[in-house]
């Protein structure tokens, strides 16, 4: 069985840190690529690379305004990652609750 590229993988795009940072850059709206590689010690050729495998992840959007290509986050996809991390959440709840229980008996115990 193969394994997704990064590009087409939601899990793989978002593993890396650099594209996090930019996906939240572009929580504040629409930017240029220029903006969005202002914060990041890298070529505007390693960016647009990121944005490249952002964008074919579906996470970002492009438009050209004249010689200008400006990125816009498009969360949609995130929906899933939402969604498997959901399956966790029992998990730690019960979690919780068992030091919960436990903190009472002890703290009890003690008295």
């Amino acid at each position: 069985m193969s394994r997704p590229t990064a590009s087409s993988d939601i899990f793989q795009a978002i593993a890396d840190p650099t594209r996090r940072s930019i996906l939240d850059c572009l929580r504040k709206g629409e930017q240029p690529v220029k903006d969005l590689a202002e914060p990041f010690e890298m070529s505007m050729p390693a960016i647009s690379q990121h944005l490249n495998i952002l964008s074919e992840a579906g996470l970002v959007t492009q438009r050209r305004v004249g010689r200008q290509r400006l990125y816009k986050l498009s969360p949609e996809p995130l929906k899933q990652v939402s969604a498997w991390i959901s399956h966790y959440d029992i998990f730690w709840q019960d979690k919780l609750e068992a030091l919960g229980e436990y903190l009472e008996e002890t703290s009890c115990n003690n008295q």
